[in-house]
């Protein structure tokens, strides 16, 4: 049995982490720390374990895992702390809010000998897995292009305030390009299996406004064309001001047909070729509003880290994967600033 601690207990740690462990028989929840400590103590009186005053003391304590689900500026500090202290880490996205920090992580968890790993969900959603294995196949042929989205009204939903932390340059460093444009491009390199090998990419705020009517200070709207390793050339869109319904939709165009993914109420992967069109109604991603309002399917994050913990090998969501998807959002805001394309290569 899995000892497990969380490390920042704000919503995603409410909605998503603590309930998956909580589900996971290989898993015991007995630890929290968070800086507001009403917060670990609600997760602790419904899921059992002890509250701890700071990050060490909770280390101490004998976990053997933690999810590191503080602000995004504080995700590289505290992983590699944990990973220093022999405890395995799953971290939420974005990885880190620098290059170094990325790469400190997975040297944190070579060093240690124990498992980092991501929060990126897509990766594991049914229509997303069935569709990478389609396109390994090669029965439709390769890909010519793409178009992905995930746009909904934005954070303060989520967390339930007007001047959520995300909308604070201080404490998130990035916006919305980090916030969801990390998921989308993550995806697009783990279902084509490319390298982005350059980006023109566009950030800016939009609508976004703080209670006192000042623009917030992140960017609330993304938009990327990615290169990638074989010419093939697509989209990505992501904003936090799509105030009706949210989309969270991705096509791959190949030249033995179109894979459809997420953009239909009802069949979450349409595979269109010459011949006819397949619909397959395998999942549905939960909603930016689903899950405000208290709605929520499990990710398969969990259960994944744990199953990495227990036989030591790398999950599909392992810290050294996620770091290309971090190179592409550095690059995006490189050539944002300098207003042209950028090469992965030069952002590096």
């Amino acid at each position: 049995m899995l000892k497990i601690g969380i490390i920042g207990c704000g919503k995603i740690a409410e909605v998503r982490h603590a309930p998956e462990y909580d589900e996971n028989p290989e898993c015991e929840l007995v630890a929290y720390y968070d800086v507001n400590p009403e917060r670990s103590q609600l997760l602790a009186d419904q899921f059992g374990g002890r509250v701890y005053d700071s990050v060490e003391a909770l280390l101490a304590s004998g976990v053997d895992a933690v999810s590191v689900c503080v602000a995004n500026n504080m995700h590289a500090a505290v992983s590699v702390q944990a990973l220093d202290a022999g405890v395995h880490v799953l971290c939420e996205k974005p990885m880190a809010t620098t290059p170094e920090g990325c790469r400190e992580m997975v040297d944190a968890s070579e060093r240690a000998g124990k498992r980092l790993m991501i929060g990126l969900n897509q990766r594991f959603a049914k229509a997303h897995a069935r569709a990478k294995e389609i396109l390994d196949s090669g029965e439709l042929g390769t890909v010519i292009s793409f178009r992905t989205n995930f746009c909904h009204p934005g954070p303060e939903g989520w967390t339930g305030k007007l001047d959520t932390w995300f909308f604070d340059r201080r404490i998130a460093t990035f916006g919305v390009m980090a916030d969801l444009g990390v998921h989308k491009t993550d995806l697009i390199h783990y279902l084509t299996g490319q390298s982005v090998v350059a980006t023109t990419a566009v950030l800016g705020t939009l609508d976004k406004k703080m209670p006192d009517g000042s623009p917030v200070t992140v960017d609330d709207n993304a938009f990327a064309i990615y290169t990638m390793e074989t010419g093939a050339i697509g989209t990505m869109h992501v904003s936090w001001t799509d105030y009706g319904s949210e989309d969270n939709s991705t096509r791959i165009y190949c030249t033995g047909g179109v894979l459809r993914l997420y953009d239909d109420p009802e069949y979450s992967l349409i595979v269109e070729t010459p011949d006819g069109v397949e619909r397959f109604a395998l999942d549905q991603l939960t909603s930016n509003k689903e899950q405000t309002s208290g709605g929520r399917t499990a990710t398969g994050v969990i259960d994944a880290f744990v199953e990495s913990i227990l036989t030591d090998s790398p999950s599909i969501a392992d810290g050294t994967s996620a770091v290309h998807a971090m190179d592409v959002i550095f690059a995006n805001q490189l050539s944002s600033e300098l207003g042209r394309s950028v090469r992965l290569a030069e952002e590096a």
